[in-house]
């Protein structure tokens, strides 16, 4: 029997796994209740069942594909209704969290009886052209998250308890989108100084790669960056004991919150940001 697969939610990931899950013939279910028109629209052009919560935890699998702010309100709203059904889905937490918060998780599905998958995501949405993304996993093994390896998805075990794939998640992601941040803040800077052409000069001849890199991981950002504020905020929790780190990723937090805003209103400072990276060398 091939498994039933629900997603929660169908954003721009979560759509484009659930897409990837339907066109290896699964099918795959979302909770639509609350959601914009455009999710709508997206879940519908990629093949997602729109169920209500029943339908949901009725799945063989659950999972959870949300801005990191949202995973443990979700799994504490789900948990009664899978407590309530005898035949447990296999709950699959998918987001960028601190192990911590990857445990928080755990605990509020754990009274439900349904048994608990803690995973990160590394890479972007599965493409047309068969790219997608790693699946990292910890906790103890469910033979039913493992087998979506037969169904499009790249997944990886690691050897470790709950909060070890959330621990690779922050790690990776501390790097990629910390240095995203940081390249943002001081090309901002430059341009506030009246130094945009000379650094751009510079890294183009010093860095063409860093220069390159940052021409697609900057613009990339601006769509996501309302999303990457908790997402910052869960890597400083997850650096701990060093200050330091955590002052980092805090003030990444706070560029975020800020280029977010202005991705909403006037587009000032993400306008600056397109017009360092298209400058020619």
């Amino acid at each position: 029997m091939k498994p039933v697969v629900a997603i929660i939610a169908p954003g721009a990931m979560g759509a484009a796994v659930g897409q990837r899950l339907s066109e290896h013939g699964l099918e795959v279910r979302t909770l639509l209740a609350g959601r914009s028109p455009a999710s709508a629209a997206r879940a519908k052009a990629a093949g997602l069942k729109a169920v209500d919560e029943a339908g949901i935890v009725a799945a063989d699998l659950i999972l959870s594909i949300l801005p990191p702010g949202d995973a443990l309100g979700l799994a504490e709203s789900l948990a009664p209704k899978l407590a309530a059904v005898d035949r447990k889905p296999v709950f699959v937490d998918c987001n960028a969290v601190s192990p911590n918060t990857a445990i928080a998780v755990a605990a509020a599905i754990a009274p439900s009886g349904a048994p608990f998958v803690d995973a990160g995501i590394i890479g972007g949405p599965p493409t047309p052209d068969g790219k997608g993304p790693t699946f990292y996993a910890s906790g103890s093994p469910a033979a039913a998250f493992t087998a979506l390896g037969e169904y499009g998805l790249k997944i990886r075990w690691l050897d470790g308890p709950v909060g070890a794939a959330s621990a690779l998640k922050m790690s990776y992601a501390g790097i990629t989108k910390g240095l995203t941040a940081l390249g943002a803040a001081m090309m901002l800077a430059a341009t506030r100084a009246g130094m945009a052409a000379a650094l751009h000069r510079e890294l183009a001849e010093s860095q063409p790669m860093l220069l390159a890199w940052l021409g697609r991981s900057v613009p990339g950002m601006y769509p996501k960056a309302y999303r990457w504020v908790a997402e910052m905020e869960e890597i400083a929790g997850f650096v701990g004991e060093d200050a330091a780190a955590g002052k980092i990723f805090e003030g990444a937090a706070g560029l975020y919150t800020r280029l977010a805003a202005d991705v909403a209103g006037n587009r000032l400072e993400t306008g600056a940001l397109t017009a360092f990276l298209e400058r020619k060398p």
